[in-house]
């Protein structure tokens, strides 16, 4: 069975363009399918389209928020009531072709469990080519995942493979790095991607100083998830470090007669001495946390198991 799980904010006027170009591929790759729309709090007329195709297509199914979650959520929604083996995911407005998902069903098909669609010649606003591009660079430097698209919208998933994420705020973005680190092989096909026709983009250049917010709490759950102490123990440990060293110099210097009371530095060396303990213990305190939860039961994701 075949799932496709479509995030949806304010896209009343390509949904029924999408659904017609889905419908055309869709059936023909598996008789077993069904599209799930997650509405994320439109405030336009989507929501009633996605009524009416309801009406037209039993497979169709819709959930709709309250209001705007974020992409994260909804695609987090979507891969939980999704019921195939393979699920797919692609954007309302058309700028993911349809029928560039069976290059990448096949892709999986053959083992790659999360297979991505790289927007070779992308039809976007250069500034959001540049901010992407930046990204995705920044990106393949700091994790080593040699990707050319992290974030594009078609994608086809191994069902444990999405239900295994684990998103909010915009880590949507680190999609594929997410599964790589959970074991799942990641690998990218060539797309076709084309110019917007409907609507407005809901992104701007402007994102790029969210997303840097984001990449930092990637770069920290990837690293240090497990192992806050090593990172809030280093910089304790240098704040510290540097405060001791300052701390001696006035002592030398006061010995030596110099009056060290009214000096800013003094007030500086005691700052960095108390911030490096209060940091290294938030590390400590992390780690325990951490140790307790791990002693509860948690859900294995496995490779292979006998029963």
């Amino acid at each position: 069975m075949l799932s496709i799980v479509v995030p949806v904010f304010n896209e009343q006027e390509s949904l029924n363009a999408f659904y017609k170009e889905v419908i055309k591929f869709i059936p023909v790759l598996s008789k077993s399918y069904e599209i799930v729309f997650v509405d994320d709090g439109s405030t336009d007329g989507s929501l009633d389209v996605l009524k009416d195709l309801t009406k037209k297509n039993k497979s169709v199914r819709i959930y709709s928020f309250r209001r705007n979650q974020g992409k994260a959520e909804a695609l987090k929604l979507g891969f939980i009531k999704a019921k195939g083996d393979y699920i797919i995911t692609l954007d309302a407005d058309l700028q993911d072709v349809p029928s560039e998902i069976p290059k990448l069903l096949a892709e999986a098909k053959n083992g790659c469990e999360l297979v991505c669609g790289w927007r070779r010649n992308r039809k976007d606003a250069l500034l959001k080519i540049i901010s992407s591009k930046f990204f995705n660079f920044v990106a393949k430097i700091i994790w080593g995942l040699k990707l050319h698209d992290y974030n594009s919208g078609l994608k086809v998933y191994k069902a444990q493979a999405a239900k295994s994420l684990n998103l909010y705020g915009g880590l949507y973005r680190f999609i594929p790095l997410l599964a790589y680190q959970e074991g799942f092989s990641v690998c990218e096909v060539p797309i076709v991607h084309a110019p917007r026709k409907f609507g407005k983009s809901k992104y701007r250049f402007s994102k790029i100083w969210n997303d840097l917010p984001d990449m930092f709490t990637m770069l920290f759950l990837s690293r240090y998830s497990k192992r806050p102490l090593h990172f809030f123990g280093l910089v304790g440990s240098v704040l510290g470090f540097i405060g001791v060293i300052i701390l001696i110099y006035l002592s030398v210097i006061h010995f030596q007669g110099y009056a060290i009371g009214r000096r800013p530095l003094l007030f500086l060396g005691m700052l960095l001495v108390l911030s490096g303990f209060q940091v290294f213990f938030t590390g400590f305190l992390a780690d325990l946390i951490i140790s307790l939860s791990s002693k509860k039961d948690k859900e294995f994701i496995l490779k292979y198991s006998t029963e």
